[in-house]
């Protein structure tokens, strides 16, 4: 980045990030051509002053509405930093939140194995050892316990003075949280003496040394049961224990066939026959899927294990890993508990009741890691704490409710994964932690030894941009430059006034700090109607990985402050993936990294941003391809000597439409701009860049390509009006994606007197503009054109074909038809049903349907001995929707196929065959059943497939 290394040592302050960095983001995104108004950019923190107030302002809010509140909370947490690590506080793993575990206490019964036994300390002592599990309520089927035998594990005294037996990573996160007492005022009662503290082990083993332990298990029916060896158990996730319940574990079922099976493994680990073969399976779910490939069982991990022959926990891995799937989704989402109290209750429901029924026995606790690996900016892995905290209560539920409320009725998330994303952080997002001890940020304004942290305060500073030019205006991004209205002015009676009051209201009365001064008046009310003309928020962009996080926050806290306002929330929020380069993920270490400016600087400012409309929109991670940019350069570089031609009339020959007759690729071509464009349009507004650049760039150019081979082909000059027209289009429809070259095309070639990214009437920004919305499409024309492009290719393959065969060809018949038989129609008219909702059906699933369904033209006593070819038609007809839509479905088409082709004939005679001009003739089968040639290629021809045979002829 091009940091003087005399600076580097200024880094240390924090500070000198906010003034270093940003004026460097305000310089690229210049070059880069982004359409700012940069009177509104703004830093956060308390070196803001102005931004600071609006924070304070908004905290003070929440609090009054009692949205926040004080109290320990399980936060993933960086000892070595001793504090709460806050997504933006990471080096990795950013919107990892907490996981809930249930630690099931196994007690361990005498005799103590020998390494035990020989520690004093332990004598007449309760050991537990402590597998975290995500299913409690499965605890009824336990059948023994896993250790790795190579495992580290320690005896770690607890302040009740049991002894947990796990891994010392976990002993860690244990010693930094507690349970509360629901009969003692939810009192916080800490697992170790002393919360925080670095626990001690009293005793360190490897998993080894207490193989074939006997264990008391809560809820299971056998009276003990053994600690196995487990080689798959990570240390580094949960307590390093595995309780084992095979009927709905693969992985326990597999280790345990294992050992029961082969004498030789359990003489490996020093284990007798007794320890592991009187413990069978115990049901204690059904599990039941209905419908097509569905399957029943009461021991679904057995069920699994069995029918892809699992043998080996190694070797059929992959195997195993599907089991696991299969079994872990279906056990949640179809179980039903057939064992204990809660027997016939939905696994969903009996998890927690059994959960509450453990703790409140006193045989099982909760345990908290983060859902994966936390690394903070010091380099640590996290754990989860309970820690005082100041946190905002999300997922209340009346607050929730509402938010919710929102998503569903109003709320734009363009498509259907980004808004399961927001409905599922919805449900599960709560107590979310809003503040920290050090750090840059806004002091809590009623604590302020706590800062708010980063995610916190930046959910509603979209209200903030709407005033920020009155508040800082220009090159003033710190606020620290003078201004008429000074910061300490702004009292919550102010914010309250800016943000909170209508402008018609008359009842509102102007806060009296104001009164005294003209200027502090006029800006208020100048900020209070840009905030009313702007808001709400129509749209906002950003990364998937805040969806976790900021986005919802953003809703959750527009829905508090503007409580009586809905109609002020966020009404879209669109999101995409990471940045990858050349199909990589970039890293400064492998070289394989791209600054923008340096991008920019390499291929263009519009190149690059071509290249990033092609890399993809969705919430899959987009690829920037150098080669991609690379061909922009030369693509942009060939349209504009196009358009120079076309409009000079230099070095091409064009025909005026007033003088010559219109042809039929004269009016599909026409036709064509106008749907592409409409098409461009509609990708756009929905946040498809890819498909917008896809019809409006390379669409219309493939359009442009066709209708300039037709014209070659046939010697028919191309006409101006279309081609002034296509260039036109395509200046406009680039517009967002290429603005300067747009704009050069637009001013310096199409010689408009107006900057189509102007003001005023006849730009881009005009409502009533240039750009195409809704334009008049021949939808018949526009088939026939795609029928002929599809046609040529698929007619040249065949002419191709036949010429290799017989290198004397010189001619061909071509067979078009308009019907189809009955064995036909019926077929098309099933496939047409089996589609729901205007969408194509997966064909697997329509062919199966064809060969079952009751109505299939396969069981129709007059087709029966069809169904081979209703197969091959309706597998045929469906690749054919694939590429062109439903209309491949329909019993008729909308134009005369003879007509398309015969005014194309010129151009298909020199087409087809390369340095060949065919002798060619074209039937309609409907209307000249008799035609000449084979009745095997004749009977081939179907609407929209035209068939061709070529043979060698001897008329001259």
């Amino acid at each position: 980045m091009d940091i003087p290394e005399s600076q580097i040592s200024a880094f240390a302050d924090p500070r000198k990030w906010l003034s270093y960095f940003p004026p460097l983001g305000v310089s690229d995104l210049k070059v880069f051509g982004a359409s700012i108004d940069w009177r509104r950019s703004f830093i956060t923190t308390d070196i803001n002053a102005y931004y600071d107030s609006f924070v304070r302002w908004q905290f003070r809010r929440l609090k009054e509405a009692q949205k926040i509140n004080f109290g320990k909370r399980a936060n993933v947490y960086s000892v070595k930093d001793g504090q709460v690590c806050a997504d933006h506080d990471r080096a990795s793993g950013e919107g990892v939140g907490p996981q809930e575990y249930v630690l099931i206490k196994l007690e361990l019964l005498h005799p103590f194995p020998p390494a035990l036994n020989k520690c004093k300390r332990l004598h007449k002592r309760k050991i537990f050892l402590i597998p975290a599990t995500l299913r409690p309520e499965t605890m009824y089927g336990q059948t023994n316990c896993y250790v790795l035998p190579s495992g580290d594990y320690g005896c770690f005294e607890q302040a009740n003075g049991d002894i947990f037996i796990c891994s010392a990573r976990a002993a860690l996160g244990l010693a930094h949280q507690g349970a509360f007492d629901i009969e003692n005022n939810n009192m916080f009662l800490p697992y170790a003496k002393k919360l925080g503290s670095i626990p001690e082990s009293i005793l360190n083993f490897k998993g080894s040394e207490i193989l074939g332990a006997k264990l008391k298990a809560p809820l299971t029916k056998y009276d003990c049961i053994y600690v196995l060896p487990l080689e798959t158990i990570s240390m580094t996730k949960g307590t390093g224990v595995v309780t084992s319940v095979p009927s709905d574990a693969p992985d326990d079922w597999i280790a345990l066939y294992e050992l029961k099976n082969d004498a030789k493994l359990r003489a490996k680990y020093n284990l007798e026959a007794y320890m592991v073969e009187p413990f069978d399976v115990i049901p204690v779910i059904n599990v039941t899927v209905p419908g097509e490939g569905g399957w029943s069982s009461d021991v679904s991990a057995e069920y699994w294990c069995k029918q892809l022959d699992i043998k080996s926990s190694i070797k059929d891995a992959i195997k195993l890993k599907q089991a696991k799937a299969e079994t872990y989704l279906h056990g949640f989402n179809n179980g039903i508990m057939i064992i204990g109290p809660h027997r016939g209750v939905k696994v969903s429901e009996a998890k927690l009741r059994v959960k509450a029924e453990l703790i409140a026995a006193g045989q099982a606790l909760l345990y908290f890691e983060p859902e994966s690996a936390v690394i903070s900016r010091s380099g640590e892995e996290c754990i989860v704490a309970h820690t005082d905290q100041w946190y905002l209560k999300y997922g209340s539920d009346d607050w929730r409710s509402e938010v919710e409320k929102h998503v569903d009725t109003v709320f734009e998330a363009y498509n259907a994964e980004n808004l399961a994303r927001f409905k599922y952080t919805l449900g599960w997002m709560k107590e979310w932690a809003c503040s920290r001890l050090f750090g840059l940020g806004t002091k809590i304004p009623w604590d302020e030894q706590w800062v708010i942290e980063s995610l916190s305060d930046s959910t509603i500073y979209m209200a903030y941009y709407t005033i920020a030019k009155v508040l800082q205006g220009i090159d003033n991004l710190d606020g620290t430059k003078s201004n008429d209205l000074p910061a300490e002015l702004l009292t919550d009676e102010v914010w309250n006034y800016i943000f909170l009051t209508k402008p018609d209201d008359q009842s509102v009365v102007v806060p009296k700090v104001m009164q005294t001064n003209q200027k502090y008046l006029q800006a208020i009310n100048i900020m209070r109607s840009e905030f009313r003309y702007w808001y709400p928020m129509d749209l906002r962009v950003s990364g998937k990985d805040l969806i976790t996080n900021h986005l919802t926050m953003c809703l959750y806290n527009h829905a508090a402050i503007w409580n009586e306002e809905p109609e002020l929330w966020p009404r879209s929020m669109y999101c995409n993936g990471f940045v990858l380069l050349d199909g990589e993920k970039m890293s400064k270490s492998t070289g394989n990294f791209l600054m923008l400016e340096e991008a920019c600087r390499l291929f263009s400012t519009d190149a690059v941003r071509f290249a990033l409309a092609d890399a993809g929109d969705t919430l899959e991670d987009a690829n920037f391809s150098r080669k991609r940019a690379e061909a922009t350069v030369s693509m942009l570089f060939v349209e504009e000597e196009f358009s120079k031609k076309v409009c000079e009339r230099r070095d091409i020959e064009l025909r005026d439409d007033e003088k010559t007759i219109n042809y039929f690729m004269d009016k599909a071509f026409a036709n064509e701009i106008q749907k592409l464009a409409n098409d461009a349009t509609e990708h756009f507004d929905a946040m498809r860049w890819r498909d917008g650049i896809l019809a409006g760039t390379i669409g219309l150019q493939n359009a442009r390509d066709a209708y300039r081979e037709w014209c070659a082909k046939t010697n028919i000059p191309m006409r101006y009006d279309l081609l002034r027209t296509f260039i036109q289009f395509q200046a406009i429809l680039i517009a967002p994606i290429c603005p300067h070259f747009a704009e050069h095309i637009w001013v310096n070639i199409l010689k408009n007197h107006h900057a189509l990214g102007g003001k005023g009437k006849g730009t881009l920004r005009d409502p009533q503009g240039v750009w195409p919305r809704n334009l008049n499409v021949d939808l018949g024309i526009s088939r026939a054109f795609h029928f002929l492009q599809k046609s040529i290719r698929s007619l040249r393959l065949d002419a191709l074909r036949d010429a290799k065969k017989d290198k004397s060809i010189n001619a061909a018949y071509i067979y078009v038809t308009s019907k189809y038989p009955q064995w036909k129609l019926s077929t098309l008219a099933f496939m047409r049903n089996a589609c729901q909702n205007n969408k194509l059906i997966d064909k697997k699933s329509l062919l199966s349907s064809l060969k079952s369904a009751p109505d299939s033209p396969c069981f129709h006593p007059e087709y029966k001995s069809q169904t081979k070819f209703i197969m091959q038609f309706a597998s045929f007809q469906w690749d054919y929707a694939d590429e062109i839509g439903l209309d491949a479905l329909d019993d008729d088409l909308p134009f005369d196929q003879k007509y398309v082709l015969e005014d194309s004939k010129s151009y298909l005679q020199n087409s087809l065959i390369p340095n060949l001009v065919l002798d060619l003739q074209i039937f309609d089968l409907a209307v000249d059943p008799d035609a000449p040639g084979p009745e095997k290629k004749k009977q081939n021809a179907t609407p929209g497939r035209p068939i061709i045979y070529a043979f060698h002829s001897t008329k001259k």
